[in-house]
């Protein structure tokens, strides 16, 4: 009998899009292993995480051992939700290159938000983060909204679109 192989689940959309919720839901409705980008920067590199710069350099330090444990966790069977951004086509091409390898089932969430409600959302996060108000803010959402690269159908990914009329 041939082993089953667990799904991968990752998320697309805009800064405060809700990806990280979404990531948690998913995990808790699927009893899925959840792999927080986020989490594992805070833990690994406490407040080093300051700028673009800073998080493209540690996040690039924590792909290929995150890659290699869900890859891991897929290979048992048990399903990962990936809390990583893929809002960009090299961010894609990352996943896919996790699933592809070992022929793991994937889904990809695009959450189509308005800019609007991502700014609203953001506005709302400082708040409650007060911890985030450097790096959450809207000078950030529009710098990180011009490397945004809405998924294609060309890219063949299995693709949920969520909130999008």
């Amino acid at each position: 009998m041939a082993k089953q192989i667990g799904t991968l689940s990752f998320f697309c959309g805009k800064m405060a899009a809700g990806k990280s919720t979404r990531a948690k839901q998913i995990a808790e409705q699927c009893q899925a292993v959840l792999i927080s980008e986020d989490l594992w920067l805070e833990k690994l590199y406490p407040a080093q995480v300051r700028c673009l710069s800073s998080y493209i350099e540690y996040s690039t330090r924590l792909k290929p051992i995150v890659k290699e444990l869900v890859q891991s966790i897929l290979t048992t069977g048990s399903d990962v939700v990936l809390d990583f951004p893929a809002n960009t086509v090299n961010q894609r091409n990352w996943f896919r290159s996790i699933f592809a390898e070992i022929a793991a089932p994937h889904q990809l969430f695009y959450l189509a938000r308005s800019d609007q409600h991502c700014l609203d959302q953001l506005a709302t996060r400082r708040k409650a983060q007060p911890e985030r108000v450097e790096t959450d803010t809207e000078d950030m959402f529009w710098k990180m909204h011009s490397f945004f690269e809405e998924p294609s159908l060309e890219e063949s990914f299995s693709l949920l679109v969520e909130g999008r009329s």
